[in-house]
């Protein structure tokens, strides 16, 4: 990621390597669908626009655009992008485009171009060097110019939170009782989630050292310090002492609470704070995914 001079002095965290992922995930995706009966299909998500067709559709719809824009340069039009919020809208409006066409489709045809788009995926993120320059940032972390490693973690996150969606909506964990909710397949997630931090607290102001930290509770989480610079607030993989503030966050509802995927009240009520709650409820606003 590219870094201001004055967050030059913080450890900053490790990237993030998960094109290695993707056939796993993917491959449990599939398996869930096949799983599903009629029913299921037109079953209500946490996404309040999509039921599990659409987000499907939506799987099926980002992994061939993803291929086309980033593997072969053909981009869809696009009006001139010059700010977050247009940005936000053109994702929103090729979203709503791609779900619109793809949820016609019957379970059979979504699920066998589903495995063909998976696997072109896989391949487009293996092949990439990861510290190369990615064609765009990652946005929802404020980037203008982001590494391979991290363009791709960010769509493994799509990938991962959007099947939980189904999984979620049909209360179980998928076919042959599959769980994603692994360290392995979560904590990448998580982990590439936090990386928003210092975009979502850029307008919090502290005094230069003051620390955050922000804690997944749960086998699959872990800990992420954040430290204001001279200017700027920082990720540091250096623990500080006595954090101005901690907020602790069932690994259960960490995903929904950074992808749109529960109300703030609800959020508020199962995160446990200490310190002043004007340093740690911030971060209960953050998104890490790209929305209106």
């Amino acid at each position: 990621m590219t870094r201001s001079p004055a967050t030059e002095s913080v450890s900053p965290p490790k990237p993030i390597f998960t094109a290695h992922l993707f056939p796993k995930v993917d491959g449990m995706l599939l398996e869930l669908l096949g799983s599903l009966s009629g029913e299921d299909w037109e079953k209500q998500t946490v996404a309040p626009k999509w039921k599990i067709k659409d987000v499907a559709a939506h799987l099926l719809d980002t992994a061939l655009r993803g291929v086309s824009i980033a593997r072969d340069s053909y981009m869809p039009p696009a009006a001139k992008i010059d700010s977050l919020a247009a940005l936000a809208a053109y994702i929103d409006r090729l979203n709503e485009e791609g779900v619109t066409v793809y949820r016609r489709l019957s379970p059979e045809v979504l699920i066998s171009l589903m495995e063909v788009a998976c696997k072109q995926l896989a391949a487009y993120h293996t092949s990439r060097d990861p510290y190369a320059q990615a064609p765009f940032g990652v946005s929802w972390a404020g980037e203008e110019k982001s590494a391979n490693w991290f363009d791709t973690a960010r769509e493994y996150t799509e990938r991962w939170h959007h099947q939980q969606q189904i999984r979620l909506a049909v209360e179980r964990p998928g076919a042959r009782d599959l769980s994603i909710l692994t360290h392995e397949l979560y904590y990448p997630v998580l982990d590439c989630f936090m990386r928003a931090l210092p975009f979502a607290y850029r307008n919090v102001s502290a005094a230069a050292g003051t620390a955050i930290r922000i804690t997944v509770s749960g086998e699959c989480g872990g800990t992420w310090n954040l430290r204001r610079g001279n200017r700027v607030w920082a990720l540091t993989e250096r623990e500080q002492d006595q954090p101005a503030a901690e907020a602790i966050i069932p690994q259960e509802i960490a995903w929904r609470i950074f992808t749109k995927g529960m109300d703030r009240a609800s959020a508020e009520s199962q995160v446990k704070f200490s310190g002043d709650s004007a340093f740690a409820l911030p971060v209960l606003r953050m998104v890490s995914i790209v929305s209106a």
